[in-house]
């Protein structure tokens, strides 16, 4: 039996995440959306609570930097994800598994209902870290403990293509030395560490892709810019050029040795833990349309009768509930693509299917919304307006709608990059 509860051990966390939504975020979001790239000093309370959470057990593994990869206990693909149920469909199969991924689906996807621009600034919970967790040894994570990590994949010339990325890294005796330029980097200005992409040989294409973490105050990274966005304001985003920027072997991720079959895949593994990550917040950003658009539109005296066809209710209503259809699938898709990684099963068409339906649906129902609110909806009176500007990232960052369609395609058809491109 297939069990869609959320798990009861998580249901603190996610209360705790929803209360730290509407009490702390939303009071805050205006304020950080227009005074961009100021620090949102309200935050650090927040990391004090979450690390304390976690310290205590009370977390449950909740965050970026809890996201990782159970090894595969031999479960079978025809095992029925039971998730929150703990048992499995088939006699005889492995307990599943119900872990920090999923914990840290719900509860971003509970703090972007609040603001996604504060949830990804949040102290030493960054997307860097999430790469650390999925492919750094167990050292390296003990080393990298308590830190903030920030991503630097995408170039001035390397967009959707990671695997055309132009940063070089040259061994040097017990170092490494990078040159390259990143932009569009998330939490840059503030993160401790940035996990930097960068290739050991560009004749090898993305073979050679390896991933390095990088401290911030590495005298051969040098910040170039902050740039001024569309959406997600609160959180900075920075351009670098690394300068012979000389970092010790030690902290290149994963395997340092080139490998021609499967190569890149330690590197890619990071996508298959963020990208359920990002759709989580695109999910919380969707729920915080409808439910504002749903209360705005019930004072103005249309409410969405659930019992009857959407056809036979006004076409605001009817517009409601297939935006509620849609939020509905992206989040089973999310969590499925959770699951996956928590019970050690290959979920890479899984991540870039939940993060190309939440993407597009969080652009969509938005918009939207800003047009079943009206003036209401376009004003600065409520969050309305904000939300649809900061959907458009969540389309875009992690991977492009397009990419994620064309990871999917690849994985259905059986062929490799070379052969769809």
């Amino acid at each position: 039996m297939i069990d869609l509860e959320v798990p009861k051990k998580f249901r603190p966390l996610i209360s705790q995440a929803r209360g730290m939504a509407e009490e702390v975020f939303w009071p805050i979001s205006r304020k950080y959306d227009v005074a961009e790239h100021e620090y949102p000093a309200e935050l650090d309370l927040v990391s004090a609570v979450i690390d304390g959470m976690s310290d205590g057990g009370a977390g449950q593994g909740a965050g970026a930097s809890s996201s990782t990869r159970a090894k595969d206990d031999g479960a079978e693909e025809g095992d029925v994800a039971a998730v929150g149920s703990g048992r499995s469909s088939k006699k005889g199969a492995k307990e599943n598994k119900n872990g920090s991924n999923l914990s840290s689906v719900l509860s971003i996807l509970e703090t972007c209902r609040g603001d996604v621009g504060l949830t990804l600034s949040i102290p030493r919970q960054g997307l860097g870290n999430a790469a650390i967790a999925a492919v750094a040894n167990d050292e390296q994570k003990a080393r990298y403990a308590g830190k903030w990590a920030a991503m630097a994949i995408t170039e001035p010339d390397v967009g959707s293509d990671s695997g055309a990325i132009r940063t070089t890294a040259v061994k040097d005796g017990d170092e490494y030395v990078l040159n390259g330029e990143k932009i569009f980097v998330t939490s840059g200005e503030r993160a401790e560490l940035v996990v930097v992409w960068a290739t050991l040989d560009r004749s090898l294409g993305k073979t050679a892709i390896k991933s390095f973490v990088v401290r911030r105050d590495n005298p051969g990274l040098q910040l170039v810019r902050l740039e001024h966005k569309l959406g997600i304001r609160a959180s900075d985003t920075a351009a670098f050029v690394l300068d012979n920027c000389r970092v010790p072997a030690e902290d290149l991720l994963g395997d340092p040795e080139i490998k021609i079959e499967g190569g890149f895949g330690g590197a890619m593994q990071t996508f298959d833990n963020t990208r359920p990550l990002v759709a989580s917040m695109a999910l919380g950003l969707t729920r915080a349309s409808l439910d504002k658009t749903t209360e705005l539109l019930k004072e103005a005296g249309i409410e969405v009768d659930w019992d009857r066809p959407a056809n036979v209710q006004s076409a605001a209503a009817a517009k409601l509930i297939e935006m509620e259809a849609d939020y509905q699938s992206a989040y089973l898709l999310t969590l499925r693509a959770a699951w996956m990684a928590d019970n050690g099963k290959p979920n890479s068409m899984e991540a870039s299917m939940a993060k190309a339906k939440a993407g597009r649906t969080c652009v969509n129902v938005s918009l939207a919304c800003v047009e079943l609110a009206g003036a209401t909806g376009y004003a600065e009176t409520h969050l309305l307006e904000k939300w649809a500007r900061d959907s458009k990232i969540l389309d875009i960052f992690e991977g492009t709608q397009q990419i994620q369609l064309l990871v999917v395609a690849r994985r259905i058809l059986g062929y490799s990059s070379k052969e769809l491109k």
